[in-house]
């Protein structure tokens, strides 16, 4: 009995250990599969929309999405006109951030359109054909972008709206902007402390609106009107006109010489960006106005408009460091193209379409309002723009003064 005992011991013992390990085996079995589920989410980089700077680091860290994404990249850009802004910073922009994240030149290809819709259809269609995985639209119109990204959808392509909404598009595409309505109430508020930094007593206000059909310049307008409407209600502020929008400077000057002539008491304008601004500012100079006694605002930190503020013409203007747009819009390309869906550290808001009554995912980048205060800090340390440029002639003096060297 004692040997029976002690021979059942054993093999109880060695089916214990058997069963152990086998339960040990069942264990390691299951827990691999969350194991490497875990690997490849900590795989998919979890960038920040506000981590973003001027040396396009962050860019680097997501040059395994490169590798892994398939697909040609494709910008649609709009015009040379509007704003100076597509030839002079977002292209190159663009093409840096794409660079950067390891996207050779066959991988992405940008456009501009030069103002035809048209022509934008051909460059869609084009890129399209040449097996492109994903399309960064930004519209003349709505209409006309969402003409582009309904083809686009049809074959396959995922969608970006880039800087404006396209209104009516899909409603799984994604809007890469700056948050549009704090632009237009940078412009107020920046309009409010110009008026009274430049002694305006009473201020009998213009305002002067983008086109009506970019959803950008509805944002825009409700956010400086959000500022100005409560002084046209207390009868602080005069509201004098508000004629039909555009985003055409010499309509900007005809509209504005018809405005002035009409109510000579206009003594401030809101402009919603510089090149308004700087058409406005055409027409005051013609009409011998001087210096720091008529407000004008805008937007886009362009040369013209930094040149404006420094001598006096321009209150301000929305500085938009296009650097942090251009590399959200390249990430978060980067993202679709390698199938993976982008985080919501990166996609941090949404944007009402109010055509498809839709919430759209979105990347919102910051804007800052620039003054010759604080001009040298912002887009001249940015290198948004170039010293020997903005201080040439007549504005050398006024750089100067104001610690730009």
């Amino acid at each position: 009995m004692g040997t029976e005992r002690k021979s059942f011991a054993v093999l109880g013992a060695l089916l214990s250990v058997g069963l152990v390990a086998s339960a040990s085996a069942c264990s390691s079995s299951t827990t691999s599969t969350p194991a490497k589920t875990s690997a490849a989410k900590a795989a998919v980089p979890q960038i920040n929309a506000a981590d973003f700077t001027a040396d396009f680091s962050l860019m680097k860290q997501l040059t395994g999405l490169a590798a892994q994404g398939k697909g040609l990249v494709g910008v649609l850009l709009p015009d040379t006109t509007t704003s100076t802004r597509y030839v002079q910073y977002d292209a190159p922009y663009l093409k840096r951030a794409f660079e950067a994240a390891g996207l050779s030149a066959s991988d992405f290809k940008i456009d501009n359109a030069n103002g035809s819709a048209s022509t934008m259809q051909t460059q869609a269609e084009a890129d399209i054909n040449a097996g492109a995985s994903v399309l960064l639209v930004d519209p003349l119109d709505p209409g006309s972008g969402a003409a582009i990204q309904s083809k686009a959808k049809a074959a396959g392509v995922k969608v970006i709206d880039y800087d404006r909404l396209v209104t009516g598009g899909p409603s799984d595409r994604y809007y890469v902007s700056f948050d549009n309505v704090k632009v237009g109430k940078l412009i107020g508020e920046g309009a409010v402390a110009c008026n009274t930094a430049w002694k305006v007593t009473k201020p009998n206000i213009l305002v002067m609106n983008g086109d009506p059909s970019d959803n950008n310049a509805k944002l825009f307008a409700k956010g400086y009107h959000s500022v100005i409407d409560p002084k046209f209600a207390d009868g602080t502020y005069v509201k004098v006109s508000e004629p039909a929008g555009t985003w055409t400077p010499s309509v900007a000057a005809t509209t504005f010489e018809q405005q002035y002539t009409a109510h000579p008491n206009i003594n401030s304008v809101i402009t919603p960006n510089d090149d308004n601004a700087n058409a406005v500012i055409s027409v005051l100079k013609k009409n011998n106005i001087p210096e720091k006694k008529f407000p004008t605002t805008g937007q886009d930190a362009s040369l013209p408009g930094l040149q404006n503020i420094l001598t006096g013409y321009q209150c301000g203007t929305v500085y938009k460091p296009i650097y942090l747009e251009a590399q959200a819009a390249a990430a978060l390309a980067l993202y679709l193209r390698a199938g993976v869906t982008p985080p919501t550290t990166l996609a941090n808001a949404t944007t009402e379409d109010t055509v498809l009554k839709a919430a759209i995912k979105s990347v919102y980048t910051t804007p800052i309002w620039v003054t010759s205060e604080n001009m040298a800090a912002t887009v001249v340390k940015d290198g948004a723009v170039k010293v020997p440029a903005l201080c040439a002639g007549a504005t050398a003096s006024a750089c100067a003064a104001a610690g730009i060297k």
